[in-house]
């Protein structure tokens, strides 16, 4: 594993972002460099998005630790990862839900669909794959999810409304909606709980 991802770590962990140990050994195990473009390779390691190619990005590393630890994924998680561009949220949430778990990655452009999923080849991660998502539609009606993760920014709450019915009980979900990036928890009686963390970009929910 390359010293500058060690450093990357690093940096997340004396940041105060990246906490949770299950979520540290995963950014120590992915390593970003493999879900960069070539051309970007030497800047993989550099905590700001990166260009993947069709007006999309692969997210800050401080952005995505911050997201994943209020997603919070636990071993044996079934996880909705929506807008997966360059696969590497997907590797992330595949590390932590293991083998008893399963990560599904969705992706509406579709030479992005297959940068992922040749990213994602890469790696063992049997327990995870990305598709192409269907047009008009958000998320998978119809499934259920532990944990949802969207990673591209919604205009409204009406993203919110539409993923709700896909997550299950105990189960939170994280997107980005009109510059602030909102933590929604579904308790066992199907109560909700939200937290707003404003001051954020990304690029449109398509």
């Amino acid at each position: 594993m390359p010293d500058s991802n060690l450093q990357l770590v690093e940096h997340l962990k004396q940041r105060g972002v990246l906490k949770t140990p299950a979520l540290v050994e995963a950014f120590r195990a992915v390593d970003r460099r493999s879900f960069v473009p070539e051309e970007f390779f030497f800047n993989a390691y550099e905590d700001h998005p990166l260009p993947i190619g069709h007006g999309q990005t692969i997210s800050q590393p401080w952005t995505v630790a911050f997201m994943l630890e209020r997603l919070q994924p636990q071993p044996g998680n079934r996880v909705l990862d929506i807008g997966s561009g360059s696969g590497w949220t997907t590797a992330l949430l595949a590390h932590v839900v293991g083998a008893e778990g399963f990560v599904q990655g969705l992706e509406l452009i579709d030479a992005l669909v297959e940068l992922g999923q040749h990213n994602l080849s890469l790696w063992d991660f049997p327990q995870a794959a990305i598709d192409k998502a269907t047009p008009g539609e958000l998320g998978q009606p119809g499934q259920v999810f532990d944990r949802i993760l969207v990673s591209a920014g919604a205009a409204s709450q009406k993203a919110v409304q539409q993923l709700l019915p896909q997550l299950a009980c105990n189960g939170n979900l994280v997107i980005p909606v009109a510059g602030s990036i909102w933590h929604l928890h579904k308790g066992e009686d199907g109560d909700l709980q939200s937290w707003e963390h404003p001051g954020f970009a990304f690029v449109p929910l398509l």
